[in-house]
């Protein structure tokens, strides 16, 4: 993880958050993490009887997750379940195969401070790392298992239908509409900086509803889906280079099959960043798209339908739209909700995103030949 010094203030009011949870020991330090889009993270240090040991804490954006109460309620729901799974196929080393929420001291999954903010706090996973591109087929494949698995670990999750902790998080269509004001409104000012991408986006349009019309037609089922499955939040052990878990809970809900094998065809089969501006790189490359879809399809045979199959290829294509409009949509309205770290952030990943598009529209059909064929 990269980490950064914290302004003492910052430092003074983590470490009383820091005492609200059950943990023993002194905290010696924290440093802030610059991973994820949203939510703010840091990891600290605590001595627990003469021994190093690290723990996440972390504030959920509520600009972001609406409900926060109800991500920690799905989050406690999926890493409860998860382990109770694990133990039963005596899988070792539990706190490294699923994530582990430290209780507060009154025995939450959260904690609301005084300013309202909701704050959790995660056993550190060690000895793994991730990556924000794939570098190897093996890489691919792991991801595809490690998803894959988590979808079938969370298959039969007993209980109440989940919260939706971001409502049409993967609905297509809305995001369509919310692209469509952004540009009619312009606000910002940038529609003419983006012209290319608003007309590739809005020519599109024709085949965006494909899943949602599966959907309601009762062709493909909702699933308990993780969906954000981006390669760098499945961790990998630091020897074998084999998935141990997969990480970043908090959009975990009722969803689709497709909305995760199409998020990781985005960000698994390309092996550029997610703002790569040289877009001559950005490029579907099946050698990684076959691993990928090899890792996956072991891992959910046992309740992946021939129908949800039917589709896997295309979900490549649709979810990476979807982001690329997302992206494109945030930057119009002026990057209220992706961090940005430069100008035009969000306007690369946005170009990024749609090439990407149009490298797997190429190849859609021989992709799909490959999923038939396994």
């Amino acid at each position: 993880m990269r980490t950064t010094n914290m302004p003492l203030y910052c430092e003074q009011h983590l470490q009383e958050i820091s005492q609200q949870f059950q943990i023993y020991g002194q905290i010696l330090h924290a440093e802030a993490c610059k991973i994820g889009h949203i939510n703010e993270t840091y990891t600290a240090t605590y001595d627990q009887g003469g021994v190093l040991v690290r723990y996440i804490h972390q504030r959920i954006n509520q600009s972001v997750f609406r409900n926060p109460v109800g991500v920690m309620e799905n989050v406690m729901r999926v890493t409860t379940h998860l382990r109770s799974k694990l133990q039963s196929q005596t899988a070792r080393q539990m706190t490294r195969r699923a994530l582990t929420i430290v209780p507060t001291r009154d025995g939450k999954a959260y904690y609301c401070d005084g300013n309202g903010e909701f704050w959790r706090t995660f056993v550190f996973v060690e000895r793994v790392q991730s990556f924000e591109s794939v570098q190897t087929p093996t890489q691919a494949c792991e991801a595809g298992r490690a998803f894959g698995e988590f979808q079938a670990l969370v298959a039969d999750l007993p209980g109440a239908r989940l919260h939706e902790t971001i409502p049409d998080f993967h609905n297509t269509r809305k995001r369509f509409e919310t692209l469509k004001r952004a540009i009619e409104e312009d606000h910002c000012n940038r529609a003419h900086s983006a012209a290319r991408e608003i007309e590739f986006a809005l020519k599109q349009e024709p085949w965006i509803g494909t899943l949602l019309d599966a959907h309601a037609a009762g062709e493909v089922p909702e699933r308990i889906t993780h969906n954000d499955t981006k390669f760098n939040n499945v961790m990998l052990d630091w020897e074998t280079g084999r998935a141990m878990c997969v990480v970043d809970l908090d959009t975990v809900m009722p969803g689709l099959v497709h909305y995760d094998f199409g998020d990781m065809v985005r960000t698994t089969t390309s092996p550029t960043l997610e703002d790569e501006k040289d877009l001559s790189k950005v490029e579907m490359q099946m050698p990684l798209f076959q691993a990928l879809a090899q890792g996956y399809m072991k891992a959910v045979e046992g309740f992946c339908t021939p129908a949800e199959r039917r589709y896997l290829a295309f979900s490549g294509k649709l979810i990476t739209y979807t982001i690329g409009i997302r992206f494109l949509a945030d930057y119009l309205m002026g990057d209220n909700y992706f961090r940005v770290h430069r100008p035009d952030h969000n306007l690369d990943r946005c170009r990024t995103q749609f090439r990407l598009v149009e490298s797997i529209a190429q190849q859609e059909e021989a992709m799909q030949k490959f999923v038939d064929s396994l």
